[in-house]
């Protein structure tokens, strides 16, 4: 009756890849995530010139990096979308396995670039950040373990995957790097939520995440900071909060104009993490609440789309790539409005990073291979000729 309802997508015998990767992909949630690439190099090209400029590079030096990696991640995006969902969890568990480790061994190889927190990898020519890439792979990982759990037999999935979050969120809390340590431990609780967590345990779970808040503000000098600062009703002008915040002011409804916006002469990071800043000032409310808009249309249609799938791995695995990719960019504008501490987070595909790009492009692949249509269950095998 499910299938009757939702309706089922028959397997075609034979049917070329191409083609049925296109019939069968949530073609409204890719056109945003391509919409918000485009709009990224946009406000690249008002944000990222002065920066170039202090440091002696072409004008558009970010923009052509932008468009490299951008280019990069569409690929990565599509190749992944036209996996099938086991494959996408092998190579996901290859790709944990290898950014785990590289976050475990970053106190050593790593290298701050003068921002106070060790996230990086020097490559010379480009930087690497793990923790992104480890985000969609512990999704999908914990997933699989999450479903092995509710298999008759099967191993503490559960257990195991919570260790896993422990131990990730551990090592970026050691970074220090609190937002992307939230971001993981909210995916997971999602996941745990889906697959049936009882509601005290979530309400002791929070319980522990505040208490580490508070911990981690008596203990930590960088921590303790930016809740301060959070805190503080007095913005000081001169900070990246302070330029951010009068920039949105000046925007109004429908900005000062293109190129005619100052807070990029003052953010150093006005291409990354408060690129939404430079959009509001240049064109104002309107273009922040179409980015609103399409972030909000992606998670929306995916989750939609995973209500009709009875694979357990699919649905949770999509539910924690979709929900983590929301809150990332909710988190990120939330930030420039000082509705949130600072973070260091970027805002996927309109952020300038090489990292958060392809990484981001990975996930959404994952996450457009799950929500692609499918036979379901015994209809399916009706559809396919073999009822």
């Amino acid at each position: 009756m499910t299938d009757m309802v939702y309706g089922a997508v028959p397997e075609r015998g034979g049917e070329p890849i191409l083609p049925k990767w296109w019939r069968t992909l949530d073609k409204w949630s890719m056109s945003c995530v391509l919409i918000l690439f485009g709009i990224g190099l946009l406000l690249g090209l008002a944000a990222s010139p002065p920066l170039a400029a202090r440091n002696g590079f072409d004008p558009f030096h970010y923009v052509q990096r932008q468009t490299f990696f951008g280019g990069l991640a569409i690929v990565a995006m599509l190749l992944t979308s036209m996996m099938s969902p086991t494959l996408v969890r092998r190579l996901a568990v290859l790709g944990f396995l290898g950014a785990f480790v590289s976050l475990a061994l970053l106190p050593v190889f790593g290298t701050d670039f003068g921002k106070g927190a060790v996230r990086w990898y020097s490559l010379g020519f480009a930087s690497v950040q793990p923790s992104e890439f480890l985000k969609p792979g512990f999704m999908v990982v914990a997933a699989w373990l999450f479903a092995a759990a509710q298999e008759i037999n099967g191993p503490p999935g559960r257990l195991w995957s919570f260790s896993l979050c422990m131990a990730i969120v551990l090592m970026l809390v050691m970074q220090p790097d609190f937002g992307q340590a939230c971001l993981v431990l909210f995916g997971w609780g999602v996941m745990y939520f889906v697959a049936g967590a009882p509601m005290l345990l979530l309400v002791l779970m929070a319980g522990v995440v505040v208490l580490g808040g508070m911990v981690a503000y008596s203990n930590s000098e960088h921590f303790a900071r930016r809740i301060d600062g959070f805190l503080n009703p007095d913005v000081d002008p001169t900070t990246q909060l302070g330029y951010a915040t009068n920039a949105i002011r000046e925007g109004g409804l429908f900005g000062v104009g293109v190129g005619e916006g100052q807070v990029k002469w003052s953010l150093p990071d006005a291409h990354t993490d408060f690129i939404i800043a430079v959009a509001a000032e240049e064109y104002g409310l309107v273009l922040v609440l179409i980015i609103i808009a399409l972030y909000a249309s992606i998670v929306v249609r995916s989750l939609l789309r995973l209500m009709r799938e009875r694979d357990m791995f699919i649905r949770l695995a999509g539910t924690g790539l979709a929900c983590t990719f929301g809150v990332q960019a909710m988190i990120n504008m939330g930030v420039a409005v000082r509705l949130l501490p600072a973070k260091g987070m970027t805002l996927p595909f309109v952020s300038y990073g090489g990292s958060s790009l392809i990484a981001g492009g990975i996930a959404v692949g994952m996450l457009l291979c799950f929500t692609r249509s499918r036979p379901q269950g015994e209809l399916g095998d009706l559809l396919r000729g073999r009822g």
